[in-house]
C-alpha cells in the first residue's frame, strides 16, 4: 500500500510537473534549473508538484513528519521568479528552485519559527534570518519549514532523536521503523524523500552529517564562521553553524556558495567574505588523483556492513588514484576529555545564546528565558515531555556566565585539544576520510534512539569543516564516508566528494518500507519456511 501512494505521488510529480519529457522529484537542482531553462518546467509547477508530493507522502502515506510549515507565499513567489526568467532575468543556479529551511531558522513568510516547540508557537519573526536573505536573493523559493529534534536535541539525553512536540516524529524514508537521525531529521529525511531539492540544517555537533549520512544524502558542515547564525534559534556561538543537505555534491557546493559570506551581525564571520568561493568550480572528477588521503577508523569493527562498505569506497579511493595513508586519531583518554569539556561548555553557550535570543522574539511569545522554557514544559508535560524529560535544560540554567573564568578555562582547553588533534592527524595531508555512519538503528521511544552516526565531534568542536557522501547500502539502509579537512577547506573538500561521487554513483532512492523485515532477504531469515 504504502509502495503504491509512493508511486502515485511520484506519477503526479511528473504529470504536474513536465512538458514533454517527464521529472522525477528526485532530479538534482541543477537537473531541475536545466529543466526550467529549456522551458520543460516552470518553478510553479515545480512548487505545485512538490507540495502535492508532500501531501501524499509526508502528512499521509508513509507519514514522514518530515515537514512542520509550509510556506503559503511559495507558489506566488515562484511565479514572480518565473516572469523574472521570461524578461531574461535569471538570478543563479538557485533560481526557482524549491528549498526547506530547519524550523530554527528565521524566514519572514507567516511561518513561526518553533524549534520543534510549542514554547515558540507565536514566535512569526518579522525578519529573515541573513542566509535567509541570501537565499531568496539568489532566487531560491522557500516551500516550508523541516522537522526536527526539538530544541536541536539538546533538552534531554534520553531523547527520541527527530522527535519534536510542534512536528511528531521524522520517520526514515528508507525504512520507516528506523531513525532519521537529528536534529536536522526533517532536512535529511524530506530531501531523500524528494519533497524539495534541496534544505538547510543546522549543525553544533553531527545535527547536520549524521542526518545527511542516515538519510542517504550530502551533508555539509561548514568551517565555523562561514556561514551566518543570526535569527537562528542558538545553541552555541562556538560551534552552531548552517549547512546544506542535498541530494548531489554539486547540490551542496550551488547552495553554500549562495549562503556563504560575512554578517556584520555575527562577529564569528567576520573573515567569511575573504575566504568563500563559488564552490562549483572546485568540482573535478579528477579531484582524487594524486590527492593524499589520510585514513581514520575509529568506528571500526562497530558495524560490519558498514566496514565492508567503507573497505569499498577506500577502494574507490585508490582507484581515481587518491594516495590513502593510515593515521591515528587522539587516545582514548583525549577523545574522552574533549567530549567531556563539550558537554560542559555547550550548557553554558546554550543558557547564554537562548537567553540573548528569547529577548528578541515577538511579544507574542510569552516564553523569555532558559526559567520561562523549563517551568512551560513543566506546565505541558503531557504535549512536551511525553517520553523524555529536560535534565540538560535544568542543568544548563545552573551553569554560570559565559563570562565565567573557569568556563572560559574550559572552552580553550576544548578547542586546543580539537585542533591540536586533527592538525596532526591532517599533517602532510589533503584531506581525512573515515567511516560516516552505521545503518539506522530502530527507533525505541523507552530507552531512546541509538545513534550510529559519523565522527564529529573533532571537528564540531574545533570548528573545522565536515562533508558526508553517501557510499552505499546494508540492506537496503544508506551508509556513508566522512570527508574531515582544515578550517576553510570546503572547496577542496567538495572536489573530492564529487571525485568519490562520480566514480561511485552510490546513492539510490528510497524504498518506504514499514520495516526492515519487508525486505524479501530479511523475511526469508525470519521464517525461512
Amino acid at each position: 500500500m504504502i509502495r503504491s501512494v509512493v508511486a502515485a505521488g511520484a506519477l503526479a510529480f511528473a504529470a504536474t510537473a513536465a512538458q514533454g519529457q517527464a521529472l522525477s522529484p528526485y532530479a538534482s537542482a541543477g537537473e531541475q534549473q536545466a529543466a526550467m531553462t529549456d522551458g520543460r518546467v516552470t518553478s510553479e509547477q515545480l512548487v505545485a508538484a512538490y507540495l502535492q508530493r508532500i501531501d501524499r507522502i509526508d502528512k499521509s502515506g508513509p507519514k514522514l513528519n518530515a515537514v512542520i510549515a509550509i510556506n503559503r507565499h511559495a507558489l506566488a513567489d515562484a511565479k514572480a521568479l518565473d516572469a523574472e526568467r521570461k524578461a531574461g532575468k535569471v538570478r543563479g543556479p538557485l533560481h526557482g528552485v524549491t528549498i526547506l529551511l530547519k524550523d530554527n531558522i528565521e524566514s519572514f513568510d507567516d511561518t513561526a519559527t518553533t524549534a520543534g516547540s510549542l514554547a515558540l508557537a507565536a514566535n512569526v519573526p518579522q525578519r529573515d534570518a541573513p542566509i535567509v536573505k541570501r537565499l531568496t536573493d539568489a532566487g531560491a523559493v522557500i516551500l516550508g519549514k523541516a522537522n526536527l529534534s526539538e530544541w536541536a536535541n539538546f533538552r534531554s539525553s534520553r531523547s527520541i532523536s527527530g522527535w519534536s512536540a510542534v512536528g511528531g516524529l521524522v520517520r526514515n524514508p528508507y525504512s520507516l521503523d528506523r531513525t532519521a537521525c537529528g536534529s536536522s531529521a526533517g532536512s535529511g529525511a524530506a530531501v531523500a524523500a524528494g519533497l524539495a531539492a534541496l534544505a538547510i540544517g543546522t549543525e553544533t555537533d553531527g545535527s547536520v552529517t549524521c542526518p545527511a549520512a542516515i538519510n542517504g544524502v550530502v551533508g555539509l558542515k561548514p568551517t565555523v564562521g562561514l556561514v551566518s547564525r543570526t535569527h537562528i534559534v542558538p545553541l552555541s556561538a562556538e560551534q552552531d553553524t548552517a549547512g546544506p543537505m542535498t541530494r548531489t555534491v554539486a547540490d551542496a557546493a550551488a547552495l553554500l556558495t549562495v549562503i556563504a559570506g560575512t554578517d556584520p551581525q555575527d562577529p564569528a564571520t567576520r573573515d567569511a567574505d575573504a575566504r568563500k568561493s563559488n564552490y562549483l568550480t572546485a568540482l573535478n572528477p579528477a579531484a582524487l588523483k594524486g590527492a593524499r588521503i589520510g585514513v581514520w577508523t575509529p568506528n571500526k569493527g562497530r558495524s560490519i556492513p558498514a566496514d565492508a562498505i567503507f573497505e569499498d569506497a577506500l577502494k574507490a579511493l585508490r582507484a581515481q588514484g587518491a594516495v590513502l595513508v593510515e593515521i591515528k586519531g587522539p587516545d582514548d583518554a583525549t577523545s574522552s576529555k574533549i567530549g567531556e569539556l563539550e558537554g560542559d561548555c555547550l550548557r553554558t553557550e546554550f543558557k547564554a545564546a537562548i537567553n540573548a535570543y528569547l529577548a528578541t522574539t515577538p511579544a507574542a511569545v510569552k516564553t523569555r528565558t532558559l526559567d520561562d522554557l523549563i517551568a512551560f514544559n513543566k506546565s505541558a508535560t503531557d504535549r512536551e515531555m511525553p517520553l523524555f524529560a529536560q535534565e540538560i535544560f535544568e542543568d544548563a540554567a545552573r551553569k554560570p556566565a559565559i563570562t565565567d573564568p573557569g568556563y572560559l578555562a574550559k572552552r580553550d582547553q576544548a578547542r586546543t585539544l580539537s585542533r591540536a588533534a586533527l592538525d596532526r592527524m591532517l599533517t602532510g595531508l589533503d584531506a581525512i576520510v573515515a567511516p560516516g555512519n552505521a545503518p539506522a538503528g530502530i527507533v525505541d521511544p523507552v530507552n531512546g534512539t541509538r545513534l550510529f552516526g559519523p565522527s564529529t565531534t573533532l571537528s564540531a568542536v574545533s570548528g573545522y569543516p565536515h562533508l558526508v557522501v553517501p557510499a552505499g547500502y546494508a540492506s537496503g539502509l544508506p551508509v556513508a564516508i566522512s570527508f574531515f579537512g582544515p578550517a576553510w577547506s570546503e572547496a577542496r573538500l567538495l572536489g573530492l566528494g564529487f571525485a568519490f561521487e562520480q566514480a561511485t554513483k552510490a546513492r539510490r532512492e528510497p524504498e518506504f518500507l514499514p520495516n526492515l523485515a519487508d525486505r524479501p532477504e530479511i523475511a526469508r531469515a525470519y521464517d525461512p519456511r
